[in-house]
Order: C-alpha cells, then sequence, then structure tokens
C-alpha cells in the first residue's frame, strides 16, 4: 500500500513503526510537522510524548530515557542541533542508543529555514567536544526517510552508540508516494533491543547499573576512549553504505548526498546522451564514508565532481580519500538556495 506523505510525516511514522517508545523535542522550522505528527500519534499507540521548554531539555531527557533501554528519539533543525551537541557527546561518552533527525536548514546563525547541506561537518566530525563518532544517515526520497528510521534504531543498538539522519527541508517538506514497507525488511539481521542484561530496569537481587562520561582515575578515560575507538572501527568496517549509478565507465564521477543526488542523477542521464561518460556516487553513509571506494576508483578518473548545498564541506573528506590520485572539483550554493541540472552543467567544467 502506497501513501501520499510529506517526508517529515513520513520519517515520523517511520519512528512509530520502528516501536519508537518516547519521543522529546522542541518545534523549530521546517521540521515542526515531525513533533506535530508525533503529538498525535504516540498517545494513540499508548507511548510517551513531550515537548520540552528547550532543546537542551529534549537531549537530556533523551539521554535519561535511553539509561532505560527505551527506543529514543529526537528531531531539530540546525540551530537546535547545535543546542544539543553537549547531550550527544554526553550519549556517545554514555555508549547510550537513541535516534536523532536533523532537517537542516540555511546557516549559519538564525540563518532561514530553506534547505542546506551545511551541517555536514556538524554531523560527520562529532559537532560536540570530545573522540566520538555516531552513524549518520543520508536519505535523499521521502521513502528514505522513512526506511531509515528502522535502519537508525538498528544501528543505535547493535553499538549502543547514537545514530543521526541528516536530511533537509526540502526533503522534510515535498510529498511523494510512500510504501509502508514490512518492517523486517528494513532490520539489519541479528539487532537485540533486549533491556535486561545493560540498562536500568531496577536493581532487585542486584547492585544497579550507571551509566557516566566522567572518569577521573589516572588512565581510566583513555582506557575508555581506546574501547570506543575501537566500537568506532567496527563501525567504519561493517556499516558503509552507498548508491551508484553509471559509475562502471564513468570518466567523470559526480558525489553528492541527499536532495542533490537526484539533482546530479540527471545530469549524469543528459551528460550520457551527449557521450560524456558521467557518474555518480551517492553516500548513504556520510559517517562512516566511502573512502575505500573512492580511492580505488579515483585511479580511472579523469576527475571528481562534488556538488553541495554548501560552500565545501563532503569535498574534504573526498580530496583525503582520493589522496591526489585524480583532481576533486566542487560546485555549490549555500543559504537556502537550491541547485538546478543547468546550474551544474553550467557552472562546472565537463
Amino acid at each position: 500500500m502506497k501513501k501520499l506523505m510529506t517526508g517529515n510525516s513520513a520519517l515520523a511514522e517511520g519512528a512509530i513503526m520502528a516501536g519508537c517508545e518516547a519521543y522529546f523535542g522542541y518545534p523549530i522550522t521546517p521540521q515542526n510537522e515531525i513533533p506535530e505528527y508525533m503529538s498525535k500519534r504516540m498517545p494513540e499507540e499508548g507511548r510517551v510524548f513531550l515537548q520540552s521548554e528547550s532543546e537542551l531539555a529534549a537531549i537530556s531527557m533523551i539521554m535519561g530515557a535511553a539509561t532505560t533501554g527505551a527506543k529514543v528519539m529526537t528531531t531539530s533543525s540546525s540551530p537546535g542541533i547545535s543546542l544539543m551537541q553537549e547531550g550527544i557527546s554526553y550519549l556517545a561518552g554514555s555508549e547510550l542508543p537513541a535516534v536523532i533527525a536533523n532537517v537542516v536548514r540555511g546557516g549559519p546563525g538564525l540563518g532561514n529555514i530553506w534547505p542546506a547541506q551545511s551541517d555536514y561537518f556538524q554531523a560527520v566530525k562529532g559537532g560536540g567536544h570530545g573522540d566520538y563518532q555516531m552513524p549518520v544517515l543520508a536519505p535523499n526520497s521521502v521513502q528514505e526517510t522513512f526506511d531509515f528510521v528502522f535502519l537508525a534504531f538498528d544501528l543505535a543498538f547493535k553499538y549502543k552508540n547514537p545514530a543521526l539522519i541528516l536530511t533537509d527541508g526540502l526533503i522534510g517538506q515535498m510529498m511523494e508516494p510512500l510504501e509502508m514497507r514490512n518492517p523486517e525488511t528494513l532490520r539489519i539481521p541479528g539487532v537485540s533491543f533486549e533491556k535486561e542484561s545493560w540498562a536500568l530496569t531496577g536493581a532487585k537481587g542486584r547492585r544497579p547499573r550507571s551509566f557516566k562520561s566522567l572518569y577521573l582515575g589516572d588512565g581510566v578515560l583513555e582506557k575508555h576512549n581506546i574501547a570506543l575507538q575501537k566500537k568506532y572501527s567496527d563501525i567504519k568496517k561493517n556499516e558503509i553504505k552507498f548508491e551508484l549509478f553509471e559509475a562502471d565507465d564513468a570518466e567523470i564521477l559526480f558525489v553528492a548526498y541527499g536532495i542533490t543526488s537526484r539533482v546530479c542523477r540527471e545530469v549524469v542521464c543528459q551528460l550520457r546522451e551527449k557521450g560524456i561518460k558521467a557518474g555518480l556516487l551517492r553516500p548513504i553513509t556520510l559517517w562512516p564514508f566511502p573512502e575505500s571506494y573512492l580511492e580505488e576508483k579515483a585511479v580511472s578518473l579523469k576527475k571528481i565532481i562534488t556538488v553541495e548545498l554548501s560552500h565545501g564541506q563532503m569535498v574534504e573528506d573526498i580530496r583525503r580519500a582520493v589522496n591526489g590520485k585524480c583532481p576533486v572539483e566542487f560546485y555549490g550554493r549555500s543559504g537556502g538556495a537550491v541547485l538546478t541540472d543547468e546550474d551544474i552543467i553550467t557552472n562546472c567544467k565537463l
């Protein structure tokens, strides 16, 4: 069965179907439809919805609920996610699962309510303090905003770590047909959501557990960080996801994620009609990033063109992966401006 929905509503319904037990959030455009949707649906399902007094309160509530082993989620947009960074670092340091979604708007500062991809650095470089990482998923359609909530919860619980869905105001507001897929087809096999072995489920017959990110003993914090880095290494080994389009014989490879990947797909089709061997790499996980593929592919390419709704953020990860094996060029727009296929063909040296 298909239903016409916006990306924001699809994300919210995906969270309901994925078993989200508690949602805490604060309104900010262009993601307001998510808490609005959840305020109706969560009580209908007998679950917890609470509009907090701020984003700071929301992420603190997420941390508290996560210690009980509940499936918890919050959503916001760029400035609101900035306010949550300390709490996200605490979640990672305490090894607590949670799902966070950022419906990106133009910045910096309050910016505007139009779509952007200028929160890439914040998402994939940790954002908050300390050496931590979290899986970052980048949907490019209404369908994927629904699908990726299941994947985000699975990643969060598999690795006891926050997971982030990075979408934008355009995908959040646009309407497309959504297929309510069988949740079992969207899950990572073998992920357990049991709580008794690790969460705060009471202390009857045993000492109570505790969660913390404060380690004051000599060398204790370093040991904790080494264990975290081992976990992040496992994520990089096991969870990289990307999509290729016309890439096998490509001489020019576009790299784009989210909404810009759909524009670049059309560009590739137009260039192929003109006899130009163009292809597209779409990272689905922005972290972990598909570095190995780019490193291997670069030797057969004339150039890579990175296209972003920013002044160039993901391009730095591409240049690091390619390591000089081929030229890497960038084209982007910012401040809520949306790229078109004509923009890219006109402004990129093809």
